[in-house]
């Protein structure tokens, strides 16, 4: 493993200081290479063009405690690489470290979200005053069973299996860590498998009922047009909410989207239809939001329940539909399965097959419509 002291540039002109710990690379399950990296944020900051005496001092003093925590942790990866007893870590409260790591994830929005969500769990199985002394095999087993047996959501209904999946990954995770950073004297979560992901319904509009949708009336014409430019664009929720003009681009050859993606943080460059571009209508001030007076909760979807009613369709379409609704139509009508990916902004794609899979259902519909023939077989 190679540890190495970066610096992350900040809004505020200062410049975040963190270690970054690698661990070599793998090629995951889709045949691409990925990174094992881990990150430690010191809450370190150093100014990015000091000026004054003072301030110079001030990020020498800085860097040179950041090299300290540096070497520490160097010493503290030999220790654990060469089996070196260290019982000041193992007497290491394992609430405060898992909070720690979670805290490091702060600014992965949806990261940050199930690492917090898995901690109320985890807290409510482990004594406060645990220490990873009393971590062992045993231990994540009887995790796991109070997972699957016993944690309930806030409306006292058992776990969803994607939700069991989620938060013993991110158990088996901290473990993982704390065992590459010597908390840890054995691998513990090596004999024990997670759960099975469980595969979510994804409810989509066929263009027959896209169609009645842009046909029905809605009782407000910002949702209406948000939706549907969400169906043929695949836009999330939150993208469309803060689109601004000044990411939108008319250009010679068409129009597309300059954006950066609010769950990922990804810069994305997503070429719309023409009637994708008719629906934003004329072109405001650059730093005007385009979905003015869009908003999220209970009465916008309900108001996209009723307008369902009204266009006939029966289904429990949400707004995240109309992302689903794009995918399954991009690939009935010939889009190729790593392009819709791109487009949706998929870091996976197995995340897209899953679309995939809904098109194979239907090639299967297809297949019984033609009637059968009076014949002797």
């Amino acid at each position: 493993m190679k540890i190495s002291l970066k610096k992350k540039k900040l809004k505020n002109g200062k410049q975040s200081l963190y270690l970054e710990s690698y661990n070599g690379s793998y090629i995951n399950n889709n045949g691409v290479k990925k990174h094992n990296r881990t990150f430690e944020y010191l809450k370190l900051y150093i100014l990015e063009n000091p000026k004054t005496p003072k301030e110079k001092k001030t990020n020498k003093e800085t860097l040179e405690l950041a090299e300290q925590i540096l070497a520490l942790r160097k010493a503290d990866h030999i220790q654990g690489k060469y089996n070196i007893k260290n019982g000041r870590k193992s007497k290491t409260n394992f609430l405060q470290y898992y909070t720690k790591l979670k805290e490091e994830r702060y600014e992965s929005k949806g990261n940050y979200d199930n690492w917090d969500a898995a901690y109320k769990h985890i807290e409510a199985f482990c004594p406060q005053s645990i220490t990873f002394e009393n971590v062992d095999e045993d231990f994540v087993k009887r995790f796991k069973k109070h997972l699957d047996k016993e944690s309930k959501t806030k409306s006292g209904t058992p776990l969803s299996q994607n939700s069991k999946y989620t938060y013993f990954n991110k158990f088996r995770a901290s473990l993982r860590q704390a065992f590459e950073e010597g908390y840890l004297d054995t691998n513990v979560i090596k004999a024990v498998k997670g759960f099975d992901q469980g595969e979510s319904k994804r409810e989509y509009l066929t263009m027959s009922e896209l169609q009645a949708m842009a046909k029905a009336s809605c009782k407000y014409p910002i949702l209406k047009n948000a939706f549907l430019f969400s169906c043929l664009t695949g836009l999330r929720w939150s993208d469309i909410n803060k689109l601004t003009w000044s990411e939108v681009r008319d250009e010679d050859h068409g129009s597309r989207i300059i954006f950066r993606q609010k769950k990922t943080d990804g810069l994305e460059y997503l070429y719309i239809s023409q009637q994708a571009r008719d629906i934003l209508g004329r072109r405001q001030q650059e730093v005007n939001r385009v979905f003015v007076g869009l908003k999220y909760g209970a009465h916008f979807n309900a108001e996209i329940l009723r307008w369902c009613m009204r266009a006939g369709i029966t289904k429990h379409i949400t707004f995240h539909s109309a992302r689903h609704t794009n995918a399954v139509l991009l690939l009935e009508n010939g889009a190729d399965i790593y392009t819709v990916s791109k487009r949706l902004g998929h870091k996976e794609l197995r995340t897209t097959e899953i679309y995939a899979k809904i098109i194979d259902a239907k090639m299967k519909e297809a297949a019984e419509i033609i009637p059968e023939l009076d014949i002797e077989l």
